[in-house]
């Protein structure tokens, strides 16, 4: 009998590709975990609606799962409920399950350099990096929980750093950022995040580990925006100011965000809105941060696919969706 596995946030970018990877595979039965019910992709399969702030709720979806993949997204105090429920609820289970549980590379913080596995998590970048490390504290603490860090999750469907960024090529509001775009951009392909999540499901012997996620020799922000930008015909590249990232950061940013906010709560598409350029994306983009994925493509077995390939790729479906084409 195929082993069940339990996908949290299974609606979500990277949730939906989780399911349809263990469906593809043919090696477990995925169960979408799911905030509301709803209708996703791979309608036919078990849901099961989660309260997944409340362990009680969560012990209910847990009964008859191998494992768990924690992919579920929210805001700072979902992250670390979240995840506070969801080991309150496995550890009554027996057997336990074993936890996949999706992190960020914002633990580490303001750190520069290569970055390893075992560097200190400080998570001084914000409400959402000290969410990251207090779920990460609570997740390690199990003992059948394998931990993935993933840096900038790039490809087709990818509202965050896809189509927010192409939107900012398009509209030459991001470009050649000078001393500003010196940082490294550590991307990593969602096939990829997909791939670690699944070779972690088949082996039992990364419990109680920790594996960073992104492509060895990456670009810097300067040199992947230019990339991102001819892929997309976003030509001549523009180079910016310091003075009018300024604006963007300073003036722009928080009226637009607050548009952002307000047309989500009021149930509208966000889509018409110009993304805003935060402080905190500029100062992403000027860190010297080098995620060590070295320890992922040896015990998970991965070969990160190519950048240069599949930023043109993300280039061609961002271009088809915005004509309109299938």
């Amino acid at each position: 009998m195929k082993p069940s596995i339990l996908v949290l946030g299974a609606g979500g970018f990277v949730g939906r590709r989780v399911v349809d990877a263990l469906q593809a595979s043919g090696s477990a039965v995925p169960i979408l975990g799911l905030h509301r019910q709803g209708s996703p992709a791979s309608a036919h399969l078990e849901k099961r609606v989660i309260e997944a702030t409340n362990a009680q709720s969560v012990a209910s979806a847990l009964r008859g799962v191998s494992a768990v993949v924690n992919c579920g997204a929210g805001d700072a105090d979902t992250i670390v409920a979240g995840a506070s429920a969801l080991i309150e609820a496995a550890s009554t289970m027996n057997p336990r399950p074993r936890i996949i549980h999706l992190s960020s590379m914002t633990v580490y913080g303001s750190a520069e350099g290569l970055i390893g596995e075992s560097a200190a998590l400080i998570g001084d970048l914000g409400p959402y990096s000290r969410a990251q490390v207090a779920a990460e504290s609570v997740v390690s603490k199990y003992p059948h929980a394998v931990i993935l860090r993933p840096g900038c999750e790039f490809g087709p469907e990818c509202e965050q750093w896809s189509v927010r960024i192409a939107r900012l090529l398009c509209a030459r509001r991001l470009g050649d950022l000078g001393a500003a775009g010196d940082g490294c951009c550590n991307l990593v392909h969602i096939d990829d995040v997909v791939s670690a999540i699944s070779r972690a499901l088949l082996d039992p012997n990364t419990d109680g580990r920790a594996f960073n996620l992104a492509v060895a020799n990456a670009p810097s922000w300067n040199d992947f925006l230019t990339h991102y930008a001819i892929a997309l015909g976003a030509v001549p590249v523009r180079r910016l100011t310091g003075r009018r990232l300024r604006i963007e950061t300073k003036l722009l940013a928080p009226p637009l965000k607050i548009a952002e906010i307000l047309a989500r709560s009021a149930g509208l598409n966000t889509g018409f809105l110009p993304p805003p350029i935060s402080p905190s994306l500029l100062r992403l983009m000027a860190q010297d941060i080098r995620l060590d994925s070295r320890a992922a493509a040896s015990a998970l077995g991965l070969t990160w696919k190519d950048p240069d390939a599949f930023i043109g790729e993300t280039a061609r479906w961002f271009l088809q969706q915005a004509r309109g084409s299938p």
